[in-house]
């Protein structure tokens, strides 16, 4: 730990620097994940995956049309 300020940086500096280092941080971690997206959706499972939920879209679509999930009786 630095007694006087004169050696190494300033607290505004160091600051700073943590600042622009997290923020690159989650630029390649935002990077990467849209890369594991693509590559999900670009595999057997993904596309799988994707038509079981397009699937289970339209059939929750045409099953209810307009009707609550629950439904209450009172008595």
């Amino acid at each position: 730990m630095a007694l006087c300020s004169c050696f190494g940086p300033s607290k505004a500096e160091r600051k700073e620097a943590e600042r622009l280092e997290s923020q690159e941080a989650r630029a390649k971690a935002a990077d990467a994940a849209q890369k594991r997206q693509e590559q999900f959706e670009k595999s057997a499972v993904g596309r799988a995956a994707r038509s079981q939920v397009v699937a289970a879209s339209k059939q929750s679509n045409s099953n209810n049309a307009g009707e609550p999930v629950l439904k209450w009786r009172i008595g």
